[in-house]
């Protein structure tokens, strides 16, 4: 099981990643090297968290303020964790969905990160070769954190751009009747919300009727709501837990319904790997606190984030001050792209945008979208994420993380990318204007541009045949090129 190759690691969504390891951007040591866009990390509002740890030295056993408290948090605790750190996140968790919904901290059960807090509730719900829907694109690693070593299946509900990837009813049930017509057994649906990669939310009205689905169907109904305290717009989040709360008994069984939460991206704290599991069914709660002791949150950090989370006045600055700064970099981000006539999915929420690339591929196929990510990573110096890693149906589309890195990076990779779409629309214009003293047909004009956008770019024609050939490059299932 730890050796097979169903983890995903071979992918282009982490050869990225490894891309960037080898040759990473630094200002002054680096200027060539790649930026990282590929990682939804929010780092814009540390500099809070650096002051109120400054401002609060007892808040930590590291500290000559908090030293007297090391023999208590040193010692073993018992997996259902810190109250004081339980009691704290239930009351974060309030207050980063506007304190319209009020959590039980008995109900929460630690895990290492929504990455374990995933695969626990799959644990918890499901047996090798049962399945979870689940709305596509959908984030990639959902492959390894759902499926790897559960043995569960996922059975994607395509999502399209007729409709700006809107999830609706009619999909989730025709997902479901083809898994049934296949003789796989569906135990639950599992939505990201707000959406990875997307960046969108779920309305009310939506929930609830994916709510009734699944009370109908006696299914489980699994809302990953590591986002929730990422909306820039004014629109405001809603959390299952706020729907099953309004909603009439008959209409809801509660037993169904479970949240998946996390510190990693409303506060940026992928590194503390605090992941929560969140169950209205008290046998799911008793058997995923049983399965925590494989991936329990040091003593360390809940006595840390306890104190800093109960400090009520730093909370709601620090989620109001998230709000503006990312709102900000989206804005600056999308117009930037919108200078030089790149468009992306309207989104509220996240810390990335889904980019619309299709008009710069050679052809309408993933293989033409392959081609241009590498072309991205390898010659404009710059990890972004192709959509077939997220299992995207229609090439062409790319998830752009903006939120990880500071102001002065942020603007040279915004650089990189208006200038590599520059120069080939210039060429592109250039070559047009030929085609045009045989043809004004706006359809000639869009069939140079696929056929020659891409030799154009900074690839040269022996590149763009070497990464053709690879027999790897056959489907966005397949192993991609390693970076």
């Amino acid at each position: 099981m730890a050796t097979n190759d169903n983890h995903g690691e071979n992918s282009e969504y982490f050869d990225g990643w490894k891309a960037y390891d080898k040759d990473p951007f630094h200002p002054n040591r680096n200027p060539n090297g790649i930026i990282q866009m590929g990682l939804a990390e929010n780092q814009l509002c540390f500099d809070l968290i650096k002051d109120w740890i400054k401002e609060n030295p007892q808040a930590s056993i590291c500290a000559p303020e908090g030293i007297h408290q090391f023999s208590d948090v040193a010692i073993f605790q018992d997996y259902h964790g810190l109250k004081e750190f339980r009691q704290a996140i239930a009351k974060f968790m309030g207050k980063a969905r506007g304190e319209r919904v009020v959590f039980d901290p008995d109900r929460v059960v630690m895990s290492g990160g929504a990455t374990g807090a995933n695969e626990t509730i799959m644990f918890c719900l499901a047996n090798p070769g049962e399945a979870f829907l689940t709305p596509s694109p959908y984030y990639a690693a959902f492959d390894r954190d759902l499926r790897w070593r559960t043995g569960v299946e996922i059975i994607p509900v395509h999502c399209h751009s007729s409709n700006n990837f809107t999830l609706t009813i009619e999909g989730v049930e025709e997902a479901y009747q083809r898994a049934k017509e296949s003789n796989i057994k569906v135990k639950g649906l599992i939505l990201t919300n707000p959406s990875n990669p997307l960046g969108t939310m779920l309305d009310r009205s939506t929930l609830e009727s994916l709510v009734r689905f699944v009370t109908g169907k006696n299914i489980h109904l699994v809302c990953d709501e590591i986002y929730a305290a990422t909306i820039f717009s004014i629109e405001k989040f809603v959390s299952v837990a706020e729907v099953v709360e309004g909603m009439d008994s008959s209409e809801v069984n509660l037993d169904l319904i479970h949240i998946v939460y996390s510190l990693s991206k409303d506060m940026g704290f992928p590194g503390f790997r605090v992941g929560i599991v969140y169950s209205f069914n008290d046998s799911v709660v008793a058997c995923a606190r049983k399965m925590s002791s494989f991936g329990l949150v040091s003593s360390q950090t809940q006595f840390l984030l306890a104190s800093m989370l109960d400090d009520d006045k730093f909370v709601e600055n620090l989620l109001s001050e998230n709000l503006k700064r990312l709102g900000k970099r989206h804005r600056v981000f999308t117009l930037g792209l919108k200078k030089v006539e790149i468009t992306c999915l309207p989104s509220n929420a996240g810390l990335f945008v889904w980019m619309d690339l299709r008009h710069l591929l050679r052809d309408n196929s993933f293989e033409s979208e392959i081609v241009l990510w590498r072309i991205i990573i390898d010659k404009v110096k710059l990890n972004v994420s192709p959509g077939s890693s997220f299992h995207c149906t229609e090439p062409g589309w790319f998830r752009v993380c903006f939120a990880n890195m500071d102001d002065e990076t942020f603007h040279v990779a915004l650089r990189r990318i208006q200038d590599f779409v520059s120069r080939n629309k210039a060429k592109v214009v250039e070559k047009s204007t030929e085609v045009n003293d045989q043809s004004s047909s706006d359809n000639v004009k869009k069939q140079k541009w696929r056929e020659i956008n891409l030799r154009l770019s900074f690839s040269s024609r022996v590149y763009e045949d070497r990464i053709m050939s690879s027999p790897r490059i056959m489907s966005p299932q397949s192993p991609l090129l390693r970076a």
